[in-house]
């Protein structure tokens, strides 16, 4: 038998895992979908020697809004849903073209170029291509030579150009080079002084610059598998699992997902990765379940780096416009991803040429106990009577984990019987790296190196991460405005008769604009709640939710520097829009190389109405990162977050009445012997 240290037995909820067939409208498309959508787009522009076409994105076209509650609301009545609808972004020999499917009539609805700045989202099949031709690249493979290098040992990844002012952009990416040689840290070896551009469209080298730079940073200290380390190593930790006899506590029908008090729809884009949506709680006093959240998802990610030399000033990545969080997600692994009892699911996304492909366990599902106290209480003042009343916390957790190049992302909702949801953002990964010639800081020369000596040779570069959320909250329903209850220090009144000189009170205010709702946190103590005005509780106080923020990071660039003009998304830590259709992606739609014309920022500068209306919430996740020698050569994770929470939502406290979880603590098992 299985020596298990330390098992804990959790048994909640009646549901069990189980699959559907029904098609939800917003259920991810489907293998079937995309091969349909593949053929009907061939029929118009078949691809050839001479005609080169190539699918970028591919996702559900998002049905009206409108349709969709309509539908949510009467979905046990046999209502028919809304259309069912594939957008595609495609490049037909240098343009980009943004084709509308329907996937009912099998016919294309709309068919246009796009004339504006920026480029779709790089594939990962156009990277693999570029990358490829660049270690075939003579010129490349001879200053490898002179460089005193192993072809067999380099290797090339693809990096975004950003932009920098100029008139126009082509297609271009950078392409940068390291070496492994005794490692397999790839990225903290990188080969510097090398400028290598490939034009995606053409798929050839655009240009090539060798400025030899001196010596690479040592293979030395860089290597992480388990397998290959020697001891001594670090704390011992049990062994433990999570077990549950009846199987999990919650049920997934299709893409539908019931646990608890909770129902919501978990999908997948190849941009944004995982996309939560139509989010309800049930109430146990009005019996039934009520809106929270229509859609929330990752909207992008900004990464600039803080070297301005000319190996590092165009590192400002943009990465889901960019690369695609959704795209870079990676399969997990059971038992360390995720625990024991996790469920997992897959994604089908569309290839460069339009075929349908698989990942498998790109999300896991599972239920969280760690410990957490979901709320106590111990009586002891009343003679003779001693009352400890406690309840464990367990919770819901959706994770997917995206690897854009050096780093990891790993990205969670967790949902809590409170009626709260939990989004965090972990970073693990790796550093980007840039060789110097010093082993200690005495010898710096430099002014500014940019960045802290994490090993030999070896500088960890300043960075900062902003990972931006989209948040269609529906608080009982779409008609919501934004709280803004400052808390304000009063005096006391002479006429008060009291020796306390001072007190705080709130003072609120409701934003009735988009400029009112711009939020830069950290400067003044307030509550910030989203409200349904036109809902009360019997006590006559506006249902809402309210933000409770993590750790506040705004951005240091220059407001002009070209980098912060294309992320302005950042320039505030929490926006409130009016809900557009279009407005899903914090950087505009096309990311790569755009110019800062289509982003939030700009959006808002309409200063829209936003009071009694179906708004958005925009939320910003910062960190300043100066990297620190326990980052290498791997980062331990670094996580961020923040909550809504249920304010005058419910009439009592929602989890008065919630049955404790049974823990038992299981014998310890020895092997038998013969």
């Amino acid at each position: 038998m299985a020596l298990f240290h330390f098992t804990i037995f959790i048994i909640s909820s009646i549901f069990v895992t189980s699959s559907s067939s029904f098609i939800h409208p917003f259920d991810p498309l489907t293998e079937p979908e995309l091969r349909l959508v593949h053929n009907v787009i061939n029929k118009r522009y078949p691809v050839g020697p001479k005609h080169r076409f190539t699918y970028e994105y591919v996702g559900l076209n998002e049905p009206d809004k409108s349709l969709v509650l309509s539908w949510h609301s009467s979905r046990h009545h046999n209502i028919k849903p809304p259309p069912r609808q594939a957008f595609v972004i495609a490049r037909e020999n240098g343009k980009t073209r943004e084709i509308v499917v329907d996937l009912f009539s099998r016919a294309i609805l709309s068919d246009k170029i796009y004339v504006g700045n920026g480029n779709p989202m790089l594939t990962t099949e156009e990277q693999q291509a570029a990358t490829a031709l660049v270690l075939k690249f003579k010129p490349f493979r001879d200053s490898m030579m002179r460089r005193g290098l192993n072809m067999s040992e380099v290797v090339v990844t693809s990096s975004t150009m950003g932009w920098f002012g100029e008139a126009k952009t082509e297609r271009l990416i950078k392409t940068i080079p390291f070496y492994l040689n005794g490692s397999v840290n790839t990225y903290l070896r990188p080969i510097e002084g090398m400028t290598i551009l490939v034009d995606l469209d053409k798929m050839k080298i655009a240009k090539f610059k060798d400025r030899y730079k001196g010596p690479l940073p040592k293979a030395n200290g860089t290597e992480y598998r388990i397998s290959n380390l020697k001891p001594p190593f670090g704390p011992s930790l049990r062994d433990a699992i999570v077990f549950q006899p009846d199987g999990p506590g919650f049920k997934i029908d299709g893409h539908v997902v019931r646990w608890a008090n909770w129902e919501f729809h978990i999908s997948f884009d190849v941009r944004a990765g995982v996309i939560i949506s139509l989010a309800s709680i049930f109430d146990i006093d009005m019996n039934k379940y009520r809106q929270i959240l229509y859609k929330g998802h990752l909207s992008e990610m900004f990464v600039p780096y803080m070297d301005p030399s000319d190996d590092w000033y165009f590192i400002t990545y943009l990465d889901c416009g960019e690369f695609g969080c959704g795209q870079a997600a990676v399969s997990l692994e059971p038992y360390t991803d995720c625990p024991a009892n996790a469920v997992f699911m897959d994604s089908i996304t569309a290839g460069l040429d339009g075929t349908p492909t698989k990942k498998s366990n790109v999300i896991c599902i599972f239920e969280k106990y760690a410990g957490d106290i979901m709320w106590r209480h111990t009586e002891s003042e009343v003679p003779g009577l001693e009352i400890t009343e406690v309840r464990p916390d367990v919770s819901l957790v959706a994770r997917t984990v995206t690897t854009v190049g050096n780093y990891d992302y790993i990205v969670d909702y967790e949902f809590k019987p409170s009626g709260s949801i939990k989004i965090e953002v972990g970073l693990t990964g790796v550093l980007e790296v840039k060789p110097v010639e010093y082993v200690h800081t005495s010898e710096i020369k430099e002014d500014d190196i940019h960045g802290t000596i994490v090993a030999d040779y070896t500088v960890g570069v300043n960075h900062d991460h902003f990972v931006t959320f989209r948040l269609d909250l529906d608080i009982d329903g779409t008609d919501n405005s934004f709280i803004r209850n400052e808390l304000v220090t009063k005096k006391t009144p002479k006429s008060a008769n009291t020796p306390r000189k001072s007190y705080w009170t709130t003072s609120k205010k409701t934003a009735r604009t988009e400029a009112d709702a711009r939020v830069k946190l950290g400067q003044r103590p307030e509550e910030l709640v989203v409200v349904n005005p036109n809902r009360k509780t019997k006590h006559g106080n506006e249902i809402g939710y309210r933000l409770l923020s993590g750790p506040v990071a705004g951005p240091l660039l220059d407001q002009n520097d070209y980098p912060q003009i294309r992320a302005a998304f950042t320039n505030y830590n929490v926006w409130i829009t009016p809900y557009n259709k279009s407005e899903v992606w914090a950087s505009g739609l096309y990311a790569d190389r755009s110019q800062g014309d289509d982003t939030l920022n700009v959006w808002s500068q309409r200063n829209r109405e936003i009071e009694k209306k179906d708004i958005v919430m925009w939320y910003t996740v910062g960190f300043h990162h100066v990297p620190c020698q326990e980052d290498f050569p791997t980062m331990p994770t670094l996580a961020r977050g923040f909550e809504l929470r249920p304010t005058n939502f419910f009439e009592q406290n929602p989890v008065l009445k919630t049955k404790p979880i049974k823990l038992a603590k299981s014998p310890k098992c020895t092997p038998k012997n013969d």
